[in-house]
């Protein structure tokens, strides 16, 4: 899959990296085209640490396979392209969660709403624990990222219950954390709880998912923006 930008003239204007992991880097990247100036970002796996290079390309393309089914659904990104080699998507307004820190009560609401409508499509995130992956825009909406440990499977499987169910529970530890006396009763006692399914993969595979993830120190050469403003002479995009 090619990249076409529209009609872009130049299609690295800029170029400003937003995090560094163990399985390469993520760069902003802004592009001329006939709509004006946009922006988008790109995965690129070739960027791993040595030895992981396999596992960061086949997670890159499970994270471009879900967002290509995603496509046309609000508040995640669109995917642009990918080639094999690196993933680009579309770029989401919004400051990160754990930044923004919404005063509008009903922000919780819609974010579990958006969560349960990926869970509907048999898409588990298994990120929505870390508040970085969630954005809130000017209207205090959420928006979200990182599909990379994204997983599609059969919504009647004893797995996809257990792995969504966790999504839920995580995403309500983010909300605990945040303005713990907004949970209702209903939501406290999913947080006492956690089904021994749901248990083992918290206890396994999230530790490698953290472990992965976490924010590295950028080359010396290169400036980290975790919350770069919107281009004033360009379209705001909506999440």
């Amino acid at each position: 899959m090619a990249w076409h930008p529209g009609n872009a003239v130049n299609p690295y204007e800029s170029r400003q990296l937003l995090k560094r992991d163990r399985l390469g880097t993520a760069h902003r990247l802004g592009y001329m085209a006939a709509g004006g100036a946009r922006d988008c970002v790109e995965r690129d796996p070739g960027a791993a640490q040595p030895g992981l290079g396999w596992i960061a390309r086949r997670l890159a393309a499970r994270e471009a396979r879900t967002l290509s089914e995603l496509s046309g659904f609000a508040h995640v990104p669109e995917l642009v392209s990918w080639d094999g080699g690196r993933l680009r998507r579309s770029w989401l307004e919004g400051a990160p969660l754990h930044r923004a820190h919404p005063r509008d009560p009903t922000y919780f609401r819609e974010a579990l709403r958006l969560l349960r409508s990926l869970h509907a499509r048999g898409i588990v995130h298994n990120g929505t624990g870390d508040a970085a992956n969630w954005l809130v825009d000017a209207d205090q909406r959420p928006g979200l990222v990182e599909f990379r440990f994204a997983l599609r499977m059969r919504r009647d499987s004893a797995v996809f219950r257990a792995l969504a169910y966790d999504d839920l529970r995580d995403l309500l530890a983010v909300k605990s954390r945040l303005g713990p006396q907004r949970l209702t009763r209903r939501q406290r006692a999913l947080l006492a709880s956690r089904p021994p399914l749901a248990a083992l993969w918290a206890w396994t595979a999230k530790p490698v998912y953290r472990l992965l993830s976490r924010r590295l120190p950028p080359p010396t050469a290169e400036r980290v923006a975790t919350d770069i403003p919107s281009r004033p002479s360009g379209p705001k995009e909506r999440i």
